[in-house]
Order: C-alpha cells, then structure tokens, then sequence
C-alpha cells in the first residue's frame, strides 16, 4: 500500500472506529495497487449494530477537503485529491442473516443464490484494520466450514446457467447476430469461472480478479487455460464459429470435473 493511501485509510479508520455501534473495519483489496493503477480504489467496509452517523454527518467528521461527496445511505462516495474513495456500511444483522442461510438454513439459499457469494468474498479476505470484540473472525471461522452442500447448490445454479448461455451462444452464432453474440459470451464465460470457483470452495471476487484467481485454483479442466486465452482473443481467425466451438469445450471440461 502506498504512504497516501495508508494516511487516508488511517485517517478514514481512526474516525469511524470512534462510532460506539462500529464492529469492524476492512479494507478491500483494490486499495492495494498503485494510485495510478486505473483499477485503484480506496474502498472500505463498515460493519455496524443498529445505526450510524447520517450522511450529512459523515461528511462534516470526515473533513473539510472532500470533493463531490454523494451518499445513498449505505454509501459514501467521494475523492480525497485525486484519490477516489468509497466507504460502504453493512448492517451486523443482515450479514449474519446472510450467513446462517449459507451454513444452516440451506432451505432459505434461494434468497441468494442469484447474488453470488461476493459479499461473502468480502467479508473473508478484507484486510481488518478495526475489529471491536472479534466479531469479523466469529464470521470468518462460519464461512470456512460452509458445507458441502451449500457448495453443490452454488455449483449447480452456476453450471445452468453457463449452460444456458452457452445455448444463447450457439443461437446467435447460427443467427450471425453480433449483439446477442457478444452478451452471450459475457454471461457463459463468467458462469464458466463461478462454476469453477464453487468446485473449488471459493468465493467470488471482484469482476476485475476474475482473470488470474481463476486460474490459479487447484482443479481445473486440463486445457481450460489454453481454452480460455483462445477464447479472449479477438484476432480476425476467431470467428464466431470457432469460439462457440471453444465454448463447447470449456462447458464439457467443467461439467466432468
């Protein structure tokens, strides 16, 4: 983490740790790359009991050289210099709600199974930076041993859907409809890396980290990562037909594992 960026989280940190209902504070891990790296943002999470200072309060304890600050409850938006930050509060009581349906009220898993598991990536692998009474590792220690079964309901809702998009797929190659073509292909290639990130037990991180976390999970088909770069290009000789056929192969490696 840059100097900069570590003033400002210490600063952001030192100030809301002072709110008495504030459990933890995490910092994601796209703070972590050069201020200079389009992907960088100092985005942090709140974990609150009860209530918290409103927005217009926020703001004025946050402090005077805040530039186009904007708020929808839940989310502070604002730039600090040239440095975009984002502060989001997450209510203790819903995270534990979220979580119990994970690991005990698998019946109820339906109220998020079409959300994903990013909040849970979230909450597992944020940098704590201020935990009151170990609230955040109660949570953590829960998500480790999420059973079998909520993984195999994941994997499945995952897999249809790659399915279903890879059906799309051969719809708009055999159509010759570009739009359709290009919509398709988003929705199957990122259901193909849920699918293999459920198979794996992980959770789903930020569309931008897609790319290196997924191929760097244990159990992969064989070819995937040849399929998958092949997939990605975008050279004249990659012709509709040629990545529905590569697509094929992608959905056959996952559905075997």
């Amino acid at each position: 983490m840059k100097f900069k960026t570590k003033l400002l989280v210490e600063r952001f940190s030192s100030i809301i740790s002072q709110w008495e209902n504030v459990e933890c504070v995490s910092l994601n891990e796209a703070a972590l790359p050069d201020t200079l790296d389009p992907y960088f943002a100092l985005i942090m999470d709140v974990y609150y009991r009860d209530s918290i200072p409103d927005p217009d309060d926020r703001h004025s304890l946050y402090g005077d050289d805040l530039q186009g600050f904007e708020s929808s409850g839940h989310k502070d938006r604002f730039l600090v210099g040239n440095i975009p930050v984002r502060i989001e509060y997450k209510p203790v009581k819903m995270i534990e709600e979220l979580v119990s349906i994970a690991d005990t009220n698998l019946d109820s898993l339906w109220l998020i199974k079409d959300s994903g598991t990013y909040s849970f990536y979230r909450l597992f692998n944020g940098e704590v930076i201020f935990s009151r009474a170990g609230w955040i590792m109660q949570i953590r220690k829960r998500l480790t041993n999420l059973p079998d079964e909520f993984w195999k309901i994941m994997r499945n809702a995952c897999e249809s859907k790659m399915v279903h998009f890879l059906s799309d797929l051969g719809a708009a190659f055999l159509r010759e409809d570009d739009f359709f073509y290009l919509i398709s292909s988003a929705g199957f290639i990122k259901n193909a890396c849920l699918t293999l990130l459920c198979i794996n037990r992980k959770f789903e991180p930020s569309h931008r980290a897609y790319y290196k976390q997924v191929l760097e999970l244990k159990s992969l088909p064989d070819s995937f990562p040849s399929y998958l770069e092949a997939f990605l290009r975008s050279e004249p000789e990659m012709t509709m037909e040629r990545k529905y056929s590569l697509a094929q192969l992608i959905a056959k490696g996952i559905i075997t594992l």
